[in-house]
């Protein structure tokens, strides 16, 4: 219901020092599985209250796994974004965007983007890695990030975003060994961001943001919003 709605929804405030330029941009985390569009419309709603400069989306934006309606499926899609012109996106591919040879080129032309790609906002940098595949990154996207990263090393704030948060167990155990976590604190990464668990999540450590942005619309996998089950985006 509506107020069901209202009730679950919430922009969330990450504490993330961005730069003087003072650059706003929400993270939104997975619409699919079991896509409920009437909450991600509301959530959409919310986004544009917020009035950012740019949305990131952290993956899993279609049901996919079906290349047949893949197309079909980004098409529709297309037609709600393009009744909000004006505000940029920039996405992350998820296990449901990627899956295939086929829904790998459907994925690129949709969202006019290689599935590893960065780009430079206003000072800051951001590194896009594909591990839609993997719940780790592959030794191509480490590699990929590196080169990236060194190429922008002057650049301030650094974020990185990947759909599988392969970071939860490590960082929950209290190690920061894992060649991820080394790489970003050597260049100086400000912010990691990540989706799939349907579940609002936040850690830090060594001065780097770890954020599992939740729902937008995808099927809540628990309770409680006190643990992060709650429908909305991040800023």
């Amino acid at each position: 219901t509506t107020l069901a709605i209202a009730v679950l929804l919430l922009s969330v405030a990450v504490a993330i020092q961005l730069s003087p330029t003072g650059i706003r941009f929400v993270v939104l985390g997975d619409r699919t599985g079991d896509a409920n569009q009437a909450i991600y419309e509301q959530v959409w709603k919310d986004v544009e209250a917020e009035h950012p400069d740019f949305v990131l989306n952290v993956g899993d934006t279609i049901q996919g796994w079906n290349d047949s309606t893949a197309q079909a499926e980004w098409d529709r899609l297309q037609l709600f974004w393009n009744r909000r012109p004006g505000l940029p996106q920039y996405f992350s591919p998820g296990n449901h965007d990627i899956w295939s040879d086929a829904s790998r080129q459907i994925y690129e032309r949709a969202t006019k983007h290689a599935a590893a790609y960065g780009f430079d906002f206003q000072g800051a940098h951001f590194t896009i890695l594909d591990n839609s595949g993997s719940l780790d990154l592959s030794e191509q996207q480490m590699q990929f990030l590196e080169a990236d990263l060194q190429r922008h090393r002057t650049k301030s704030p650094k974020f990185v975003s990947f759909h599988q948060p392969f970071w939860l167990l490590p960082l929950k155990f209290q190690s920061s060994e894992f060649p991820f976590h080394q790489l970003a604190k050597k260049y100086g990464v400000t912010g990691v961001f990540s989706g799939h668990g349907h579940q609002f999540v936040r850690m830090e450590r060594d001065g780097i943001v770890y954020l599992e942005a939740g729902s937008s619309g995808a099927k809540l996998k628990g309770q409680g919003f006190a643990q992060g089950w709650f429908f909305g985006n991040t800023v």
